[in-house]
C-alpha cells in the first residue's frame, strides 16, 4: 500500500501490524518537530498542531499508515513536572524513540528520563538531532552517549555532509547504502567503498544484534561474508535485539531538513518489537490472585487499561485505552476496576477503588490526529473512549465474565503545595466540583485540608502549578487565590508549673462554681497528652474529675498562646474546689481550660513551639552532591547520611517542613533537571526561638 495511504481503508488483522511508539526527549531536544515530520511524511495534508501548554503537558496521540503497519505515536511531554504522563506513554508504548540533541548532549534531564525508560524495561531507539550545530560532531555525541548509557548503544546509520553544519544524508550500516537528501527527496545508491567511520560502527552493531537476537546461524553467514548479508534478515534479528532493550540504535535525524526521517520510518516498521515481543504487565483477579499474563492475541478474553483521561466541561470524558489482550467491540459490557490502593499502600480519598460494569459506546481511532470511528479493536492498539461515565486513569478494563486487574504505574508523589482559596463567593460554590473533575483528569493533583482548614493543592512543580490553576479559569470559570501555607505547629510546655482555674460567677439566680489546681509537665517527643488524677478527699467531686480532662483537652486543640495543638504533656489535677448548688460539669470544663492557660501565662519560657521535621531522601547526579547538602544545611537540615551508585548520590536528611514548600522547584535548579525527592513526616522538634515571632499569631 502507499506510504500516504488513508488509515481509515486499513483493517488492522494482526497485533504484527502494529508498532506502539512514544516519543520521550527533555526540552529543546527536537522531540515535537521530529513528531510533526514524521506525521506530515506519511499523513497527507498534515500541517501540525499549535503548541501551548496544554499540548506540552499533555500525552498526544496520532496514527499512521507506514508501509505495512500501523504506527500509533505518542508524543510524551520532556517537562519532570508531567512525569506521569511520560509513564503513561511508558505503559501504552512498545518500544521508545529517545531523542537527545547532539548540540546539548546528555544532561541531567536526559538522564532521568532515560532511567524512567529503563526502569519500565522499554526497548528503545536513540534520535541523534541537531548535528548542524556548529560544535556538534556524531562521533563525539556517540561516545558521549555509550559512556551515559552503556555499551548497547551502537549507530544504524551514519550522518553525511556537504560542508561543515551542512547535513547532506546519511549512511545504512546494515544495508550499506548512502542515502542522499541533497535535492530534498532522498536518493539512495549502493556504498562503492566503506570510510573509516563505517568501519568503525559496523562490525560492533552487526555484532550486538547477534548477540542479543542469539542467531548463531547470523554469526556464520557474518563470519564468511561480511559483505552480502540479507538486510532484510538482519532487520528481522534487530527487531529481536531490540525487543531486549539491551541493544540502543542509534540514527542521526535532522528534523529541518527531514534527513533521517525515511530511515527512521523503515526502522520503526521493520525494527520495532511488536506488542508481542514485548511483554504486557501482569494480571490479577480482584481478589489479588495473579492470573497468567495477558498475551496479545484477538482471541483472549479482553484485558485493556486506561492510559490517559481527559475531560470537558461539555463534551465530557474522553479515554485513551491500550489493549492488552482480547478484542474490543462496540456495545460490549465490560468490567471497569480501579484499585490504586495496591500501589499506593492506603486508600485514595479522591479515586476510591471500585468495580462496576460499564457498555463499551464509540470506538474511536486517530487517524493522523483526527479520530475516526471503529466498530472494533484488537489486541496492540490503542483506542479512544468516548464518555465512560466511570473508568478514571489506570484503571482496567476486561471482560465481564472474567474481571481482572493490571496494576496501574507508579504516579510521582506531588510535593508543591500550594494553598488557594476561592476569589468569590460564587467561585466558592464551583470550586469543589472543579477540582474534582480535574483530579479526574490528572492523577499527579492531591488536595488536602491543612492547617486551619486551609485548603492545599499539591503539584508536581510549578508548570504544573500554572498548568492545573490555568484550567481552573479557561474550562470551568473558578478563580482561586493563592495564600501563604500554614505549617501544622504544635504547642508544648518545656518545663514543669503549676496554676488555678478558678470559674466563679454570683450574679444571681443559678450561679457557676469550679475551682482546679493542676501541675503541667512535659513529656517526650511524641508521646501525646497525659491526664492524671491526684485529687483527695474529695475537693473536686468524682462526677467532675473528667470535666476538668475534657476542658484541658478542649483548651490544648485551640493552644494557649499562638493557635496550635499543644502536645507531649502531662497535666495532674490535685486539688480544687466545688459548691453544692453551683459546681456542674461546664463550670469544670471552663476552670480546666482557664488552668491550663494560666499554666501558660504563669512563667515566662515555660512554652514553646515544634515544628513538624520531614525526614528527606533526595537523589541526584553524583556532580550536584555537594550543592545539595549545602543547601539542605542552609534549610536547617540535619544529614544523616549519603550513598552513591549509578552515578546518582543519595542523601537522607531531617529537614524543617518550612523549608520544604518550595523545595520541588528549588531542587530542579540545584541538580539540573537530574533531582528528584522523596518526604515522609519523621517528628516534631523544638522551634529555635528566633523563629517564634514569625509565627505566633497576634
Amino acid at each position: 500500500m502507499s506510504s500516504k495511504a488513508n488509515a481509515s481503508t486499513v483493517q488492522v488483522t494482526s497485533p504484527d501490524d502494529v508498532r506502539n511508539v512514544v516519543l520521550i526527549g527533555n526540552a529543546g531536544s527536537g522531540k515535537t518537530s521530529l513528531f510533526e515530520q514524521l506525521l506530515k511524511a506519511r499523513v497527507e495534508g498534515h500541517r501540525g498542531d499549535k503548541e501551548d501548554a496544554e499540548r506540552a503537558a499533555q500525552l498526544f496521540l496520532a496514527s499512521f499508515v507506514s508501509g505495512q503497519v500501523v504506527v500509533n505515536l505518542l508524543d510524551a511531554p520532556g517537562h519532570p513536572d508531567f512525569v506521569g504522563e511520560l509513564r503513561a506513554g511508558i505503559r501504552a508504548a512498545d518500544a521508545a524513540i529517545f531523542v537527545v540533541s547532539a548540540a546539548d548532549g546528555v544532561d541531567g534531564a536526559a538522564q532521568a528520563l532515560w532511567e524512567e525508560c529503563r526502569e519500565a524495561n522499554l526497548p528503545r531507539v536513540i534520535v541523534l538531532t541537531k548535528l548542524d550545530a556548529g560544535h556538534a560532531d556524531f562521533d563525539t555525541s556517540v561516545a558521549e552517549l555509550q559512556d551515559a548509557f552503556g555499551d548497547g548503544v551502537h549507530p544504524t546509520h551514519v550522518p553525511t555532509f556537504a560542508g561543515p553544519g551542512q547535513v547532506a544524508g546519511n549512511i545504512g550500516l546494515l544495508s550499506l547504502e548512502e542515502h542522499d537528501y541533497t535535492d530534498g527527496a532522498p536518493v539512495s545508491r549502493t556504498l562503492n567503498a566503506h570510510d573509516d567511520q563505517v568501519e568503525t560502527y559496523r562490525g560492533p552493531l552487526i555484532e550486538s544484534i547477534i548477540e542479543e537476537a542469539e542467531d548463531d546461524g547470523l554469526m556464520d553467514r557474518y563470519l564468511d561474508d561480511d559483505e552480502h548479508l540479507d538486510v532484510d534478515y538482519l532487520l528481522d534479528d534487530l527487531m529481536k535485539a531490540v525487543a531486549t532493550a539491551n541493544l540502543f540504535p542509534v540514527v542521526p535525524v535532522q528534523t529541518g531538513t527531514g534527513v533521517g526521517i525515511e530511515e527512521l520510518l523503515r526502522l520503526i516498521e521493520h525494527g520495532f518489537p511488536t506488542p508481542g515481543l514485548h511483554p504486557n504487565p501482569p494480571l490479577t483477579t480482584i481478589g489479588g490472585e495473579v492470573l497468567p499474563q495477558p498475551t496479545s492475541d484477538p482471541s483472549d478474553p479482553l484485558v485493556a487499561q486506561v492510559i490517559r483521561t481527559t475531560t470537558d466541561p461539555f463534551a465530557g470524558r474522553l479515554s485513551m485505552v491500550r489493549i492488552f489482550s482480547g478484542t474490543l467491540r462496540t456495545d460490549d459490557v465490560v468490567h471497569v476496576s480501579g484499585h490504586r490502593s495496591w500501589v499506593a499502600g492506603e486508600e485514595n480519598v479522591a479515586h476510591p477503588d471500585h468495580d462496576n460494569d460499564e457498555r463499551i459506546g464509540l470506538i474511536q481511532c486517530a487517524v493522523g490526529t483526527e479520530l475516526r470511528p471503529r466498530q472494533q479493536a484488537i489486541a496492540g492498539e490503542i483506542v479512544l473512549l468516548p464518555k465512560l461515565t466511570t473508568a478514571e486513569t489506570g484503571d482496567t478494563l476486561s471482560a465481564k465474565d472474567r474481571p481482572g486487574v493490571v496494576e496501574t504505574w507508579p504516579l510521582p508523589d506531588p510535593l508543591l503545595p500550594l494553598a488557594i482559596r476561592a476569589a468569590t463567593r460564587n467561585d466558592e460554590d464551583k470550586l469543589a466540583g472543579a477540582l474534582q473533575r480535574l483530579a479526574v483528569e490528572d492523577s499527579t493533583v492531591r488536595l488536602d485540608r491543612g492547617t486551619g482548614d486551609q485548603l492545599v493543592l499539591w503539584t508536581t512543580g510549578q508548570a504544573h502549578a500554572d498548568l492545573v490553576l490555568g484550567r481552573l479559569v479557561e474550562r470551568y470559570q473558578v478563580r482561586v487565590e493563592q495564600e501563604e501555607l500554614k505549617i501544622p505547629m504544635r504547642e508544648t510546655f518545656i518545663g514543669g508549673v503549676t496554676a488555678l482555674g478558678r470559674h466563679v460567677k454570683q450574679s444571681g439566680g443559678h450561679g457557676q462554681y469550679a475551682v482546679c489546681n493542676i501541675e503541667v509537665e512535659p513529656l517526650e517527643r511524641g508521646a501525646g497528652f497525659e491526664f492524671v488524677d491526684k485529687v483527695v478527699g474529695g475537693a473536686v467531686p468524682r462526677q467532675f474529675i473528667a470535666s476538668v480532662e475534657k476542658g484541658i483537652r478542649n483548651q490544648l486543640d485551640r493552644g494557649v498562646f499562638a493557635g496550635y495543638p499543644m502536645v507531649d504533656v502531662r497535666v495532674t489535677l490535685f486539688d480544687g474546689k466545688a459548691h453544692s448548688v453551683d459546681s456542674s460539669d461546664m463550670a469544670f470544663q471552663l476552670a480546666g481550660s482557664l488552668a491550663i492557660k494560666e499554666a501558660a501565662a504563669a512563667k515566662a519560657g515555660v512554652v514553646a513551639l515544634l515544628e513538624p521535621i520531614d525526614l528527606v531522601t533526595v537523589t541526584v547526579g553524583e556532580e550536584h552532591l555537594g550543592a545539595v547538602m549545602t543547601d539542605l544545611s542552609g534549610r536547617r537540615g540535619q544529614v544523616l547520611g549519603s550513598d552513591s551508585a549509578n552515578r546518582k548520590a543519595v542523601v537522607r536528611a531531617l529537614v524543617p517542613q518550612a523549608e520544604l514548600s518550595r523545595y520541588a522547584i528549588d531542587l530542579r535548579g540545584l541538580g539540573h533537571g537530574s533531582g528528584t525527592f522523596a518526604r515522609e513526616f519523621h517528628g516534631y522538634e523544638l522551634l529555635p526561638s528566633g523563629l517564634l515571632d514569625r509565627y505566633t499569631k497576634k
